[in-house]
């Protein structure tokens, strides 16, 4: 009669299918035996894992708001969303595209902004293309400002 396998020591026995995109250039070639990488490697291995995880998530429109907010009119000290300057939010994969505006066409602090919109978007983990567009229509008034930030200001 056959003695019956312990599963637990069939588990221990196999490896984990990885494809070779996953694994460091320099183990790549090489097939992976348990117990034969170091733990200097395998911490190197999870941190990568970690940042591939963050780049797989797929990129929502919650994200770029909260970079958006990162981003103030340096003349009223409040961020672009709350005074109603962004218009449209866009997310196609990776590409991250904006429609915003300015108090005034003639705004002097417009360059800072649009500047500091487009790199606090390229920081989103995980984000590729990043455009930032100028528009002026709906031309910007103070009823588009949050009601709530409307109030503080006394309009």
């Amino acid at each position: 009669m056959a003695e019956p396998s312990n599963p637990t020591d069939s588990f221990h026995e196999r490896e984990l299918p990885v494809s070779e995109a996953d694994r460091p250039s320099h183990l790549a070639a090489a097939p992976s035996t348990p117990g034969s990488e170091s733990q200097s490697t395998s911490s190197a291995d999870a941190s990568e894992a970690a940042t591939a995880d963050i780049a797989a998530e797929p990129l929502t429109e919650d994200q770029v708001k909260l970079a958006l907010r990162r981003v103030k009119d340096p003349e009223l000290n409040l961020n672009i969303l709350d005074l109603g300057l962004v218009y449209a939010i866009r997310v196609d994969g990776n590409a991250v595209s904006v429609d915003m505006t300015l108090t005034s066409p003639g705004c002097p602090s417009g360059p800072e902004i649009m500047t500091d919109a487009e790199r606090h978007l390229s920081a989103i983990p995980g984000v590729g293309e990043v455009a930032v567009n100028l528009v002026w229509s709906p031309f910007w008034s103070p009823e588009r400002i949050e009601p709530r930030v409307r109030a503080y200001l006394g309009f």
